[in-house]
């Protein structure tokens, strides 16, 4: 059983704890230098419940398995109604469905907070991360070439975009 709420400021240290291990695989996010929580707390508090949320999903434990966040995205008026979707689960936890319900939870949200356009910006090479996309009806709808490189590797960027 998942349980999907929106992220507190307590949730900030497993969030970050999460992320890093992204950062750490350099196969599902372009930065490369893992977050302390102080780091990452001017982009909680960019976060508002009712127009730019993160998500949690927890086990029974109350124990935070991942999360979702939705961003601004570019930041300009006309923009509004779109947001910049991110997820990020525990890598103990993959291919348990808690991305999934993270997405189902979000996608199902997208009324009450007025987005009607979702774009996810990922990696190339991020195969589970397009998988998951897919699955909700995400389309590609762009690809940035060889933008991001990692120890001499190049990955390009592929916006997948989905209109709720």
């Amino acid at each position: 059983m998942h349980k999907i709420s929106v992220a507190s400021l307590t949730d900030l240290p497993r969030i970050v704890e999460i992320y890093n291990q992204a950062v750490l695989s350099q196969n599902a996010t372009a930065d490369t230098v893992p977050f302390s929580v102080a780091a990452r707390l001017d982009w909680f508090n960019q976060h508002d419940a009712n127009q730019y949320p993160i998500y949690v999903c927890e086990d029974e434990s109350k124990q935070i398995l991942g999360y979702l966040s939705l961003s601004l995205y570019r930041d300009r008026p006309a923009l509004a109604r779109t947001a910049e979707i991110s997820y990020y689960v525990d890598y103990g936890q993959h291919g348990m469905g808690n991305g999934s319900a993270l997405m189902q939870h979000a996608l199902e949200d997208c009324a009450r907070i007025g987005k009607k356009v979702l774009l996810a910006i990922v990696l190339e090479w991020n195969a589970p991360s397009i998988k998951l996309l897919e699955k909700f009806g995400f389309e590609k709808w762009g690809t940035l070439p060889e933008v991001a490189e990692f120890s001499g590797r190049l990955c390009g960027h592929v916006y997948y975009g989905g209109r709720v």
